[in-house]
């Protein structure tokens, strides 16, 4: 942990370079929710959402991601114009999530009932392919995730999660597939299919679509996520 200090009742500090927010529960032994956001601002924005409806979990937000590395599971060309290639960092940091920030972040929440993670766009790519990686987590919400990602239902066919996750909740914007992007307009058969698979194993999961496209209300949508793996009762 490189510095540790007090925000507005809320704990940050930084971890090779990337920045942790914990906005710690009201109550002990709350569940805890890990969120890889693009930004500070976004995390701050899903708390806000959180509390509005009165949802009480740890969440602890990390930012400062090498987006395209961290959160890209292995080696793939850009389907961007201009934008580079994804280089496949996501074990690498995933390391340093389980092995650094989980630790630290604990140690300021103290114990947790659960620990599930979460994340939009990439990040809700990254949330499911840790469950594969990592008996870390045992709730995970994917919100707009990116499971265009080129091999990644295959990946999701040929490999078991390290443990049976209690539940995952996905979610969509209805508008996402409506473009000419070829890649990206094959998000929601590609999500639809992964849901049957894990459906398929007896593991609970939903899958909802919201009104709109990829950049339409993110903080609300993840807010609604994590609320959900949240209420869940096995």
């Amino acid at each position: 942990m490189d510095t540790c200090k007090e925000k507005n009742m809320n704990s940050e500090f930084s971890v090779n370079g990337r920045m942790v927010t914990v906005f710690k529960a009201d109550n002990p032994c709350s569940p805890a929710v890990y969120l890889n956001s693009y930004d500070d601002e976004e995390g701050e924005k899903v708390q806000h959402e959180l509390k509005n409806s009165s949802v009480d979990v740890n969440l602890i937000v990390i930012s400062s991601l090498d987006w395209n590395s961290d959160m890209s599971p292995y080696s793939a060309p850009s389907v961007f114009r201009h934008a580079p290639d994804f280089s496949g960092g996501a074990a690498k940091y995933l390391g340093l999530l389980t092995e650094n920030i989980i630790p630290a972040a604990e140690e300021i929440t103290g114990p947790v009932k659960w620990r599930g993670i979460a994340g939009y766009s990439l990040a809700g790519l990254f949330a499911l392919y840790s469950l594969f990686m990592t008996d870390a987590f045992s709730r995970c919400a994917s919100v707009s995730g990116s499971l265009w990602y080129p091999g990644f239902s295959s990946f999701a066919a040929q490999h078991e999660m390290m443990v049976r996750p209690q539940c995952i909740y996905f979610s969509l914007g209805d508008r996402e597939c409506r473009t000419r992007n070829p890649v990206l307009s094959t998000v929601q058969g590609e999500t639809e299919n992964i849901v049957s698979l894990i459906q398929g194993k007896g593991i609970p999961a939903v899958f909802r679509l919201n009104e709109g496209g990829h950049h339409d209300n993110p903080s609300l949508r993840t807010a609604e996520g994590i609320r959900w793996i949240t209420s869940f009762r096995p």
